[in-house]
């Protein structure tokens, strides 16, 4: 059951605590297939196509349906509902990426899965598309400059890793990144629109890079890179590292989607970013270069 302290500023279940049960969910699946602790490696496009609300029933499935040599494809899709019908609803759908390891940190490899039947097989290659997909994103955000040549509406938040964010593994879950990924973008958007009531639409290409550790600092930190008309674009990166020496490294980097909603929870104009810089122009077209390589994979 989603609980009141679930909930978001818009009194729905905000989507970080979505993301964190997405995550718990995808490596109780690859842990259960391989046999040993697993890592996220990538999360893709998690869209959210109707909020979760507090006191429903909530259902997070996850599936295993390709594997690679140390790699597995899972596909996660929350359903939810009133608990009295016990009707649920998909709220949101992903396929994520873990890889198995071993004691000492390092890969490990995973029993094939074998698809049984023409579902499995059709899910089998919507993954290894999704992987095409992937690396063409993921090409595209390793071109990008971040600098303080940019103009652009930033939040930087830094705090410890606390005890109460360790995993199974000793570090921190990577759905505990995610909502703090959803929450600086949250207090961008908030300073961007003058209101809270803004909800994320969607969340892709999370990529984790290193594991983040207890006791490191973190630095989450969030950008404006694009406005649609209702929409806002924001790209966020995580950094971790020893508190002693201040030395941070890239742990995450992922792009989230808000809009501003009204009473009747429809999305309302926002405002209008205007690109200053250079850096500004070029970060503004790879937002929309990203939305338009989803869109040529989804037709």
């Amino acid at each position: 059951l989603a609980a009141p302290t679930d909930a978001g500023q818009s009194g729905s279940v905000s989507a970080g605590r979505v993301l964190e049960w997405i995550d718990k969910a995808g490596y109780a699946a690859a842990t259960g297939w391989s046999g040993t602790y697993c890592v996220t490696a990538y999360v893709g496009n998690v869209r959210f196509s109707r909020p979760v609300e507090v006191g429903h029933l909530v259902e997070v499935r996850a599936t295993v349906v390709r594997t690679g040599r140390t790699s597995m494809d899972v596909m996660v899709e929350t359903f939810s509902g009133p608990p009295s019908t016990g009707d649920l609803a998909a709220s949101t759908h992903c396929l994520m990426v873990f890889v198995a390891v071993d004691a000492q940190g390092r890969s490990t490899p995973v029993r094939p899965l074998v698809p049984s039947g023409e579902a499995a097989r059709v899910l089998a290659d919507w993954a290894q598309r999704r992987g095409a997909v992937r690396a063409e994103i993921e090409e595209a955000m390793a071109g990008q400059v971040y600098s303080d040549a940019g103009t652009a509406p930033q939040l930087t938040m830094r705090f410890l890793a606390a005890p109460t964010d360790v995993n199974w593994g000793g570090k921190v879950h990577g759905g505990i990144v995610m909502r703090w990924i959803d929450e600086a973008a949250h207090v961008l958007v908030t300073s961007w629109t003058g209101t809270t009531a803004n909800v994320a639409i969607f969340t892709g290409g999370v990529r984790f890079y290193r594991p983040l550790r207890i006791g490191h600092l973190v630095e989450v930190q969030a950008r404006l890179l694009h406005t649609g008309r209702t929409s806002m674009h924001i790209g966020v990166h995580v950094r971790s590292g020893d508190p002693a020496t201040r030395d941070l490294e890239l742990t995450t980097y992922c792009r989230t989607v808000f809009v501003a909603i009204d009473g009747d929870r429809h999305a309302v104009p926002t405002p209008q970013f205007v690109p200053v810089s250079e850096e500004d122009r070029a970060l503004d077209a790879h937002a929309v270069h990203l939305v338009q390589i989803r869109a040529r994979h989804e037709e």
